[in-house]
């Protein structure tokens, strides 16, 4: 973790917030505080890293559907599924339309979407995401 701290902070210093290798890196220590458990932490970060995309690269470039999908994947481990959803949704959506219905990451967020609605004991809603 301390490494990437520092080189979060070196991006930050030299290049700004808004350069992609800094969103990167955000999005890396993001993922890092996550994966070990730090969901408290990590959500500023990766909420940082999905707010920076939108406006730097728009809300439809596939970096910025990664982050989308990130962060309701994030807001699904705490617990927050209603804050999930809409998240969830939208990289779905997007991803249809920019990618198509059969590209891997649109089959990832119909995964995510159909996992979240059965989680929300949605059911009838979730089967026809897993019928596709």
């Amino acid at each position: 973790r301390p490494l990437y701290e520092e080189a979060l902070k070196a991006r930050r210093e030299t290049l700004g917030d808004h350069h992609p290798s800094t969103m990167i890196a955000i999005s890396c220590m993001g993922g890092l505080l996550k994966a070990t458990g730090q969901l408290n932490e990590a959500e500023p970060l990766l909420e940082e890293a999905l707010q920076a995309k939108r406006e730097t690269l728009g809300d439809r470039h596939p970096d910025t559907l990664t982050s989308i999908n990130n962060m309701g994947y994030l807001l699904k481990d705490m617990g927050k599924l209603e804050e999930a959803r809409p998240l969830y949704e939208e990289a779905l959506q997007a991803r249809r339309e920019t990618l198509g219905d059969r590209h891997p990451h649109t089959l990832g967020s119909i995964n995510n979407m159909g996992l979240l609605l059965k989680e929300m004991g949605q059911l009838e809603d979730a089967r026809p995401l897993y019928e596709e």
